[in-house]
Formats: C-alpha cells, sequence, structure tokens
C-alpha cells in the first residue's frame, strides 16, 4: 500500500518549486550584479540609510552660517 503523505505526483511539484526559486535567486544575483557594473566606478558609496533630522540640521547650519 503507499504512503498517502508521499506520493510521486508531489515529488515534480516539489522539484518544480525549487528549480524556480533557484532561478528566482539567479535573476536577483544577476541583477544586483549588473546593478553594482552599471555603477562602478562611483564616486560615493550608495548610502543605505537616511540621515536623522538632526544631522540634516546640522548639515543645513554648516551650508548656511548665517540663518
Amino acid at each position: 500500500m503507499a504512503d498517502p503523505k508521499h506520493t510521486t505526483e508531489e515529488e515534480p511539484d516539489e522539484k518544480t518549486k525549487r528549480n524556480r526559486e533557484e532561478a528566482r535567486q539567479r535573476r536577483l544575483e544577476r541583477s544586483l550584479e549588473q546593478g553594482l557594473e552599471d555603477s562602478f566606478p562611483a564616486s560615493d558609496p550608495v548610502n543605505v540609510t537616511q540621515p536623522g533630522t538632526r544631522a540634516r540640521q546640522d548639515q543645513e547650519k554648516i551650508a548656511n552660517p548665517a540663518a
């Protein structure tokens, strides 16, 4: 008697899901690599975080000391 939890019909679905995920990961990796190549050499690295309000106010004071 066959095990109802493990059928041969499920295996291709799992394999298909795994193949799709691997393909998605490869596309993402290629996209990231292309973006890196397109932006190189860059004068300034990409800033991943945004400065807080206080840092922005301090920069504005330095840029406009008369204000």
